[in-house]
């Protein structure tokens, strides 16, 4: 029979990095001088927490420029991007995109975030939505690292050599034999 210290704990098991998270967005509404539109709405920048203030609330106004905060969106991390995640923290500027979609007349919403940059660039390349890349908060680059660290699997690439021409083959395919398409 063995004995147990009774007071050593066991040591509990790590927790995994979290794959979801919420950010706050804060976007502008800047006059322009423009025939064709009055303004343009833009994200400007992340909150690595959700502040208490509800969606929309303005923070700051001058003639030129709204400030509003747009509310909390759900970053998800897929452990399949993890080297898209690796190229954003060591890009030197790290971000996140954000899109915002018009739902009607004067009206947006937080349409995506996201931390992976190639899907950042897809999602620029869409008609109707407005992309910007903001600056990824410090907290929020430690969780994208954590879960980089936690999930990511180096894939070596492997060259796969060609076959060999074979010069015979063709005369292998048999005298006599007659292709599709060749009757005469």
């Amino acid at each position: 029979m063995t004995e147990e210290n009774p007071t050593s704990a066991p040591t509990p098991a790590p927790t995994p990095p979290d794959d979801r998270f919420d950010v706050g967005i804060i976007v502008v509404k800047r006059a322009l001088k423009s025939r064709w539109t009055s303004h343009a709405w833009l994200p400007v920048a992340a909150l690595p927490a959700i502040p208490a203030a509800s969606p929309w609330t303005v923070l700051s106004s001058t003639p030129e420029e709204e400030t509003f905060y747009a509310g909390a969106y759900e970053v998800s991390l897929h452990p399949a991007e993890t080297s898209h995640y690796r190229d954003n923290l060591i890009s030197g500027r790290p971000s996140l995109w954000v899109a915002l979609r018009q739902i009607a007349e004067g009206s947006y919403e937080v349409a995506n975030v996201t931390a992976d940059p190639y899907e950042g660039e897809s999602m620029a390349e869409g008609i109707g939505e407005v992309v910007e890349a903001v600056p990824m908060p410090l907290e929020v680059q430690a969780k994208v690292l954590a879960f980089f660290e936690a999930f990511h699997v180096e894939q070596v690439f492997h060259k796969r050599k060609r076959d060999r021409a074979d010069p015979e083959a063709l005369a292998r395919q048999g005298t006599g034999t007659r292709r599709r398409g060749d009757e005469g």
